[in-house]
C-alpha cells in the first residue's frame, strides 16, 4: 500500500515538470454525452435589484420546500454562468488545458454545433451526432442538485455512430489514441448497446493496448440488472484495454451493492479497501474513488489514499469530479505512482473549484507547490 507523504505534492509537481513534454503528442478519444450547463443559485433574501443572499445549505432550502407542502412557494434562481457541460466535454476541456489532443464524439449540436461548444470545437476534433441535453445545476456550499432535460440523449446510439462515423473510422481513431474515455453511461439510454457493439466490432481492428477510462455518472436511477450488465461489459473491455473505473463515493456504494460488497464508512482507510475490493471483483486495471475530502485508488499491485485540498467556499462545484478524473488520467499516463496520480487528481479538482476554470500544467505545478 502506498500512503500520503508530506512531500507528495512536491513529488507530483516534479513528475509534471519532468514529463510534461510527452503530452503534446498524446491523442485522446472520448464520448459520448454533451450538455449545456446552467449554474444557478437560489435566492434566500433579496435586498435590492442587484443584491441578494442565497441559500448556501441544501438542507436549509429543503426545509423551505418541506414547509410549502400542501401550500405553494416561489423560488428565484439567479444564473451564475452558462457553460459547456456533460462529463465528457468537461473532462476533455480539462485534458486540453493540460495539453492533450482531443477527439470528441457526442451530442454537441446537430446538424450544426451548439454555440456553447463552438470554442471547444475549435480546439478539438469533434464528431457531433445529436443536440445536447440541458442541465440546471443548483449549487450550494455543501453540494449541488442537477435537474436534467434529456430528450435528445436517446439519439446517441450505435446506429447513429455507425451512420455518422463508421466502424472503420471509429476503430482508426481508437487505434491512434493513447487514452479512450467512455463517460456518462447513466444518462445515455443506448450506451450499454454501444458498449456491446464496440466490444464486438472494434477490437479485431486494434493493435496493442491503451488506457480506457469509464465514468458511469451516478447510476442510482438505473436498475440493478442494468448496472450488473454494464459492469460485466466493462470487465470484458479489460481483455483489450487497461481499464480505469472512476467513481465518486455514492457511485462506489451503488456499485459495491450490486457486486455484493459491503458499503464502507466515508473514512480513508475503509474507502481504500473498498476500492481494492471492487478492483479485484471486476478484474480491472484500476479503480479510483473520490469522496469530497480525499481520494483512494487500487490496482492489481497496490492501493493508496490521499487527502484533498478541500475548500469550504468553492467558486463552482459542477464539473469538479470530471476535473478529478482528468487529473488522475494525467498522473496515470505520465507513469506516476497511484498516490502521485491521486495527488494530481485532487489538485486538478481543487484548482478548478477555487478558480472556476481548468488548470494548465503550470497552474497545477504552482498549486501543488503551494500545498
Amino acid at each position: 500500500m502506498n500512503s500520503s507523504l508530506a512531500n507528495l505534492p512536491a513529488s507530483a509537481a516534479f513528475l509534471l515538470k519532468e514529463h510534461r513534454h510527452q503530452l503534446s503528442e498524446v491523442k485522446v478519444v472520448a464520448g459520448f454525452d454533451g450538455f449545456v450547463d446552467v449554474i444557478l443559485h437560489v435566492v434566500k433574501l433579496r435586498s435590492s435589484s442587484t443584491e441578494y443572499e442565497r441559500f448556501t445549505s441544501m438542507a436549509e432550502w429543503a426545509e423551505k420546500i418541506r414547509g410549502a407542502a400542501g401550500l405553494s412557494a416561489n423560488f428565484e434562481f439567479v444564473t451564475q454562468i452558462n457553460k459547456l457541460g456533460g462529463n465528457g466535454p468537461i473532462m476533455c476541456n480539462a485534458l486540453m488545458s493540460m495539453g492533450f489532443q482531443i477527439t470528441y464524439i457526442g451530442n454537441l449540436g446537430y446538424p450544426s454545433v451548439h454555440p456553447i461548444f463552438r470554442d471547444f470545437a475549435t480546439r478539438a476534433q469533434i464528431f457531433s451526432i445529436a443536440d445536447p441535453g440541458v442541465t440546471d445545476a443548483v449549487e450550494f456550499d455543501d453540494g449541488k442538485l442537477m435537474f436534467g432535460k434529456h430528450q435528445t440523449l436517446k439519439e446517441v446510439s450505435w446506429a447513429r455512430l455507425a451512420e455518422q462515423i463508421g466502424t472503420s473510422r471509429l476503430a482508426e481513431l481508437i487505434q491512434n489514441a493513447s487514452l479512450v474515455a467512455f463517460l456518462n453511461w447513466t444518462m445515455l439510454p443506448e450506451m450499454t448497446d454501444i458498449f456491446r457493439h464496440i466490444l464486438e466490432e472494434i477490437p479485431p481492428h486494434l493493435k496493442g493496448r491503451r488506457r480506457l477510462f469509464f465514468d458511469l455518472a451516478d447510476p442510482a436511477k438505473r436498475s440493478r440488472t442494468d448496472i450488473s450488465e454494464v459492469l460485466t461489459l466493462i470487465s470484458d473491455f479489460q481483455k483489450y484495454f487497461d481499464v480505469i473505473l472512476g467513481l465518486n463515493m455514492g457511485e462506489s456504494r451503488q456499485i459495491g451493492e450490486v457486486l455484493g460488497i459491503k458499503s464502507p464508512p466515508e473514512e480513508p482507510e475503509f474507502v481504500r479497501l473498498h476500492a481494492a475490493s471492487i478492483q479485484k471483483k471486476l478484474g480491472l486495471s484500476t479503480v479510483v474513488i473520490h469522496p469530497i475530502q480525499f481520494a483512494a485508488a487500487a490496482d492489481s499491485h497496490t492501493s493508496a489514499v490521499v487527502a484533498g485540498p478541500h475548500t469550504a467556499n468553492p467558486k463552482i462545484t459542477t464539473g469538479g469530479g470530471d476535473h478529478f478524473n482528468a487529473g488522475f488520467c494525467l498522473g496515470h499516463f505520465l507513469g506516476g505512482s497511484l498516490d502521485q496520480a491521486l495527488q494530481i487528481a485532487v489538485a486538478t479538482s481543487g484548482f478548478y473549484v477555487r478558480h472556476a476554470k481548468s488548470p494548465t500544467i503550470d497552474d497545477l505545478i504552482n498549486f501543488l507547490s503551494s500545498l
